[in-house]
């Protein structure tokens, strides 16, 4: 027994409208046939009341009508087929998208009723008296919703003047319309290539129309390529997409980057050191050619920041206690030690002193590492979090559980604060900082900011505590407050207000002898005053607490 293939012609003919995805496919093919027929203007007119799509070119027309309805048989002549590789099934969409299709070109024209052509009756092709120059194909029954809206689009690429319904389409990104340079793999526009301002964003075009698209661009800021047809195809038969996509836009991507290379490399020979970096660090970023920067002087002011706040722990990484620095440090500076540079993870309780240190020494934050790894700054950063930090109060004079709502540190209160690593050393006396889950507060601080940098308040949920935030600086404060209050009847005070003892009818007119420092914790005593026989027969006027 043997087997070949059979090709069923009526099952193909029925099924073949199914192959195409995309409704808007009508039109592009007819703008690609005029385009490769050598039209240098294409006219359409959209008459969707009347379900009439007209389509009028100025090229070289059509030879043999046959080509019209032969399926898989493009009829461009040899050059142009090496070329572009035509599949021969573009016009075949306007079978199953019209009920009726009338062809003009030269002196000859066709009229074809699409359900008797896909029963494969035939046609007469009559002289016409008016010569046509070009062509024009009128579709009778078409259904094309939101044309009007889309063809700005479909023809943003485009590289023939279009008019629909009267309006040129602009085609901002046609090849005439935009400076474009020749690389290996067709023509490519690099957008930011004077600004400096890069994106990763690149429309790719294919024969005049989009391939590729990003999820999200600005449309005056986006890299453009158009493919050279002779070693990139679409994907049959909406050309819409390319053939094995993942591995040709990766092809795409690294001509983008060998673009910006080139166009860095003049930008060095042409401006001055410290303009280039200004302008063109970002885009080395982006494109990963830092190591141009390696054998320069200058720096990215970006790199730097300054620590001009209380460092503690942020909300998914917002850390509004940094500013960006006005200017890089010289590389005299920072090689002869004027200026320490420093890099360090994000606020933790682990390393907290290590912040309040560099704080305190007004040492410059840097992100070396988006710098080439051969560059010459990098054995000047140093590394705080990887050295252990001495912390250690001095003169104190309190400590005590503070149970907050969503923490419970131990406070220490004391004079000043002394903390040192790697040779360095820092005396705090005006904010307070966290180190091994304790609290140490000096002097000065009142605030009860430094619950801040023992906890972020962030729950498992990744939900962000702020009421439990605000609360527990509020009882660090009140309790710095009170334990360093001169006042007892003050601290008394503050301390009775947070009970509400007015909700408590009892205890209504009632005077209370209080003692402090009794008893085991040392807690106290408390002494009903007076009204003695109204608490004889409530067992008695004296508690300890």
């Amino acid at each position: 027994m043997k087997i070949q293939i059979r090709f069923n012609e009526e099952g193909a003919l029925r099924n073949q409208r199914y192959a195409f995805t995309n409704r808007f496919t009508l039109v592009t093919e007819l703008l690609q046939n005029a385009r490769r027929a050598g039209a240098r203007h294409i006219t359409i007119e959209h008459r969707p009341e009347d379900q009439v799509l007209r389509v009028v070119d100025d090229g070289h027309g059509v030879a043999d009508f046959q080509k019209l309805l032969s399926f898989h048989e493009s009829g461009w002549d040899a050059g142009l087929a090496g070329q572009e590789h035509p599949f021969g099934v573009g016009f075949t969409k306007c079978l199953y998208a019209a009920s009726r299709i009338v062809a003009a070109s030269g002196r000859q024209q066709v009229d074809i009723d699409s359900a008797a052509a896909l029963q494969r009756e035939p046609f007469d092709v009559t002289t016409k008296r008016r010569v046509v120059n070009g062509t024009v194909i009128e579709l009778h029954g078409v259904e094309i919703s939101d044309l009007a809206k889309q063809m700005e689009t479909l023809c943003e690429g485009f590289p023939v003047d279009v008019v629909f319904n009267g309006t040129p389409m602009a085609r901002r990104y046609a090849e005439d319309k935009i400076a474009l340079s020749p690389t290996p793999i067709g023509v490519v526009h690099v957008s930011g290539a004077r600004d400096g301002k890069a994106t990763y964003a690149t429309l790719v075009f294919l024969q005049g129309f989009c391939v590729h698209r990003p999820r999200f661009f600005q449309a005056d800021s986006v890299n453009v390529v158009h493919l050279d047809p002779q070693q990139f195809m679409a994907r049959l038969p909406d050309r819409d997409q390319l053939i094995d996509a993942d591995q040709q836009l990766k092809r795409v991507d690294a001509q983008v980057k060998q673009s910006w290379r080139s166009i860095l490399e003049v930008a060095k020979t042409q401006l001055k050191p410290q303009d280039f970096v200004a302008t063109y660090f970002d885009a080395m970023l982006q494109w990963q050619h830092q190591d141009l920067l390696n054998d320069m002087d200058e720096l990215p002011a970006a790199l730097f920041q300054r620590i001009s706040g209380y460092p503690f722990q942020t909300h998914y990484g917002q850390q509004g206690f940094l500013e960006p620095a006005a200017a890089a440090p010289s590389r005299e500076d920072i090689e002869s030690g004027q200026v320490t540079l420093v890099s360090m993870g994000a606020v933790s309780e682990e390393n907290a002193a290590h912040w309040m240190l560099a704080r305190q020494n007004q040492w410059l934050l840097t992100e070396a590492y988006r710098l080439d790894s051969n560059h010459w700054l990098h054995p000047h950063v140093r590394y705080p979090d990887l050295e252990k930090a001495v912390v250690e109060p001095q003169g104190e004079t309190a400590r005590i559980t503070l149970e907050g709502r969503w923490v419970w540190p131990q406070v220490v209160l004391c004079e000043a604060v002394n903390i040192r690593f790697g040779g360095h050393e820092a005396i705090l006396v005006d904010d307070g900082v966290c180190h091994e889950g304790n609290l140490l507060i000096p002097a000065n601080e009142v605030s009860g900011e430094a619950m801040r940098q023992l906890s972020d308040f962030v729950d498992g949920n990744d939900h962000y505590r702020d009421d439990d935030a605000e609360a527990d600086c509020m009882a660090l404060a009140d309790l710095i407050r009170r334990l360093r209050s001169t006042d007892p009847v003050a601290t008394l005070s503050s301390l009775l207000s947070e009970l509400g003892l007015g909700k408590y009818a009892l205890l209504h007119g009632r005077r209370f002898e209080v003692t402090v420092g009794v008893g085991g914790m040392p807690g106290c005593s408390v002494e009903l005053v007076g009204a003695e026989e109204a608490l004889a027969s409530d067992g008695g006027g004296h508690a300890e607490c």
